[in-house]
């Protein structure tokens, strides 16, 4: 809000940036605070030797503003980012970054409020980041949402088109979401469809993951930009992975051994559950190695299947929930599920053949080579 209204608050603004003491007086000792430093390097798939980068971006950084604002949602973003573990995400990111306006976590209401949101556009134009939570309603002027007497699309508007970025947090801010299901009364869509010339880089889940969130600011603080994304705007080192490929569960899918009804002895003996609607084979996500509750589970770890909730229209396409997908991408339009594990272990044989023939190949090559030599 400015070096004025910090020293107002009796806080100077050398002290808002001493983060390691800030720290410190919360009981976030170093010790914890490098382990959240190498927690992100591994989530950005960085590798050892930028965890004391990170470390020193967060020490020396000068605190970004940052407005969060909430459309047509339910709030369990916000929440997510609330109950992450240890150090928590909350004091990371609201020590890291001066959070200007959240409406869920913010003391003002009212004016007050609104005054502070129109002061860091005014301001601070092109220099702050903005999180959006919730789809934008389009239909009908975008009266279906409303905040303070202005439609969400207006504020979208002005608040991420001046943005220097914008986080759409959860998938209705990414793409619409729940709200955009079929009919789509509101004509819901994501941040990216209602501002186009914004910046935007979606962070789908149903919620988000509070750790992709904390990792995206974390890569923006110490590279000084966002990070690499797919064709659907969503940063690499989360979504660039399906879930399928990093399910635990994943042996028991190329074996054939497949759960077929729920609490069935394969159920419980922790088999793969395509069968019972998993979309994990077309979902894009870094579930399985995040995971949620200080990262000791996740839906599949539990024993649910994966919704698909971080793609496009999900709950159009990826319903209903507990029916398996018809046809898993590079498996053959006829594959069933009993043929894929099967499959799958014969390509995996002729994959290991290959690589044996390359190799004796490259270590004839070698060979001769050395001769010549």
């Amino acid at each position: 809000m400015g070096k004025k209204n910090d020293e107002e608050k009796g806080r100077s603004v050398e002290q808002y940036l001493d983060l390691p003491r800030i720290l410190e007086e919360r009981g976030v000792s170093r010790r914890d605070f490098m382990k959240f430093c190498t927690a992100m390097s591994a989530a950005l798939a960085l590798p050892v030797t930028f965890i004391p980068k990170i470390a020193q971006a967060l020490d020396e950084v000068k605190r970004p503003t940052l407005v969060w604002l909430e459309f047509q949602d339910c709030a369990g973003n916000t929440e997510s980012l609330l109950r992450a573990a240890n150090p928590t995400v909350a004091e990371i990111v609201l020590d890291v970054l001066s959070v200007d306006y959240h409406e869920t976590i913010m003391a003002a209401a009212g004016h007050q409020a609104e005054g502070a949101l129109a002061q860091v556009v005014k301001e601070q134009k092109g220099k702050y980041i903005a999180v959006v939570e919730g789809s934008i309603p389009m239909k009908d002027g975008g009266i279906y949402c409303c905040v303070a007497g202005r439609s969400a699309v207006d504020t979208a508007r002005e608040v991420c088109g001046s943005a220097l970025a914008t986080v759409a947090v959860g998938t209705c801010a990414a793409y619409g979401g729940i709200p955009a299901a079929a009919p789509n009364p509101t004509g819901a869509v994501g941040v990216k469809d209602a501002v186009p010339s914004a910046t935007v880089i979606n962070l789908p889940g149903c919620p988000l993951n509070a750790d992709n969130l904390t990792a995206t600011i974390v890569h923006f603080l110490v590279f000084g930009k966002l990070p690499a994304t797919d064709s659907l705007g969503r940063p690499l080192f989360a979504y660039g992975k399906r879930i399928h490929d990093n399910c635990e569960r994943r042996p028991h899918f190329d074996a054939g051994q497949y759960v077929e009804q729920w609490g069935d002895a394969a159920h419980r003996k922790g088999h793969c559950l395509y069968k019972m609607g998993c979309k994990g084979p077309e979902t894009w996500h870094n579930c399985p190695v995040q995971r949620w509750n200080e990262k000791t589970s996740w839906p599949v770890g539990a024993g649910h299947g994966c919704a698909g909730c971080s793609e496009p229209r999900f709950w159009d396409t990826m319903t209903p929930l507990y029916r398996r997908l018809p046809h898993v991408p590079g498996f053959g339009i006829e594959s069933t599920a009993d043929k894929i594990g099967a499959g799958l272990a014969v390509a995996t044989a002729v994959a290991f053949g290959a690589h044996g023939v390359i190799s004796a190949f490259r270590h004839k090559d070698d060979s001769a080579d050395a001769k010549e030599d």
